[in-house]
């Protein structure tokens, strides 16, 4: 029988975030933000890069954008402004294999070819570093068979320009060297000073001419040049602002990755940054303006979520049961990789704790950690507000199977689909307000302090910005991209908590995709002149 002093609603209530402290939310994160670019040393990671693109950069790049679930590996073909190209946006599973060589315009000026995905197998996550990079190679090469099958030896290029993006966070002094930082995602590696170094290592045995003589290759595959390596939060950020054109009105702000993991880049002015953090060979007047890695979910972001109180009993039982606890406790409650099991873990303890039901009748995925996944849930839940329908669903589901001790009662059904309404929404409030309060901090906004009463005053019309300006935030990742009505809700978000923290009516904050914006963003750095 349900709990009789409360409510289910009550019982859930701490995963609802009210305006008014998504209002100090966003205040508080800014303020954080602000002092991690000054004082942190693995958060507001300052780049080399001074500049986006400007839209006319050409050339073709190969590109690899290593995350945290896939390995993705294709020929990027900057077509640079003079492109008269239809614009075609590719849909599709973002998971999914891809071993089509068709080309692809991914935009107006950029095309994709010979682009191939690889699914990260766990063993080669926790084993040793060269080991991944050997299969990193692998792909690698025979990405570069495949675009040169049909080039004899003599037009074969000497050497290849390579574009990377890692999801990971670096270290970096130039655009072509990156140290690699402590990650969460499941990877074992740590810290390297050679990082391109260990991706050519990985391809170096495909260089070697062949006894062969028969093969496509028999003297071996052309040498790789490291030309740019980058985070993939960057590399979203230069994605989309070398597709579209900033004006007066409009500019690409931010780079927002939400998929497996969670980041945001966004350009801050040298003097947001602490001293240690820009090496004295980069010049004032050259860097007066710097791309900057957030690693915005890291542990630095805690005392904010616990002044407001937003962590959870369920989120500190997810942070026990993690790989790091601590590590980044923002990430644990927004991203692709926690969300199902915040939603098992919420489950778990309903049932049990509100509804009373003996943990042993339970179906087995409630009770092993990480069963209940987010691909699951989008697939499964979040395509229903149907109890009876839910209920078919998860009755022909392995784990979830119906039995003598279980049946997924309407009550039981509208009870999960509840929680993983509550729990998607709260992730993606969360996030909107972690977007406006990098906004804030990088002067993009600008809000109106509090009075002593805690109201914001009030503005005559004649004081308002006559310029309409959207500040565009480019995202990429399978959780904004795939699941189900997930990005409606940030969207949703960012203008409700916009207008209560501005005055401002013609202010927007817009979520603009960036396709495939980890390969095409490594193209465009290869192609930048800093």
């Amino acid at each position: 029988m349900p709990n009789q002093t409360s409510t289910i609603d009550d019982w859930l209530a701490p995963l609802q975030i009210s305006p008014t402290r998504l209002c100090s939310f966003v205040r508080q994160l800014s303020a954080i933000y602000s002092d991690l670019a000054l004082h942190s040393t693995d958060q507001f990671l300052a780049t080399p890069i001074t500049r986006l693109p400007n839209g006319h950069e050409t050339g073709e790049y190969l590109t690899i954008d290593l995350g945290g679930t896939n390995l993705r590996i294709a020929f990027v073909t900057l077509l640079g402004s003079s492109a008269n190209t239809q614009i075609r946006h590719p849909r599709g599973p973002i998971d999914e294999l891809a071993h089509d060589h068709k080309d692809q315009l991914l935009a107006e000026n950029v095309r994709k070819t010979h682009g191939k995905s690889w699914p990260i197998e766990e063993h080669l996550k926790v084993e040793k570093s060269e080991d991944l990079f050997a299969w990193v190679g692998d792909c690698l090469a025979e990405v570069v068979e495949a675009r040169f099958f049909h080039e004899t030896p003599e037009r074969l290029p000497s050497e290849i320009p390579l574009g990377i993006t890692f999801s990971f966070p670096m270290l970096q002094s130039t655009i072509t060297e990156a140290t690699l930082m402590p990650m969460g995602k499941g990877f074992a590696i740590t810290s390297n000073p050679d990082l391109g170094g260990m991706v050519l290592r990985g391809y170096e045995r495909y260089r070697k001419p062949s006894l062969d003589n028969g093969k496509p290759f028999p003297k071996g595959l052309p040498k790789l040049r490291i030309a740019a390596i980058s985070n993939d939060a960057v590399a979203t950020l230069l994605s989309l602002s070398y597709s579209t054109r900033p004006t007066l009105q409009s500019k690409t702000a931010i780079g927002l990755i939400l998929g497996t993991g969670c980041n945001a880049a966004v350009c801050l002015k040298r003097e947001s940054l602490g001293s240690s953090k820009v090496p004295s060979h980069w010049s004032d007047s050259d860097h007066a303006t710097l791309v900057v890695n957030t690693e915005w979910t890291l542990q630095g972001t805690t005392p904010a979520l616990l002044e407001l109180d937003l962590i959870t009993q369920w989120d500190k039982a997810l942070d026990q049961e993690s790989r790091n606890p601590g590590f980044q406790p923002f990430e644990y409650m927004t991203a692709g990789s926690y969300l199902g099991e915040v939603v098992r873990l919420v489950l778990l303890d309903t049932y049990t704790n509100f509804l009373h039901i003996e943990r042993t009748r339970l179906p087995s995925a409630l009770l092993q950690q990480e069963t209940v996944t987010t691909p699951f849930l989008a697939q499964a839940v979040a395509t229903t507000s149907d109890p009876i329908t839910l209920a078919e669903r998860l009755g022909t589901t392995q784990g979830f199977e119906e039995s003598g001790l279980w049946t997924w009662t309407l009550e039981i059904c509208a009870v999960f689909l509840r929680i993983e309404s509550l729990v998607l929404r709260r992730s993606a409030a969360m996030i909107a307000a972690a977007i406006l309060a990098l906004l804030l901090t990088s002067g993009d906004i600008v809000v109106e302090d509090y009075d002593e009463r805690g109201n914001t005053p009030t503005r005559s019309s004649s004081d308002l910005p006559e310029v309409v300006e959207e500040l565009v935030v480019a995202y990429c990742g399978g959780l904004i991209c795939l699941y189900p009505g997930y990005k409606e809700q940030i969207q949703e978000f960012l203008h409700t908590i916009l207008r209560d923290l501005t005055q401002s009516p013609k202010l927007r904050v817009v979520l603009r995709e960036a396709s495939e914006g980890g390969l095409i963003g490594a193209g465009v750095l290869s192609a930048l002149e800093l």
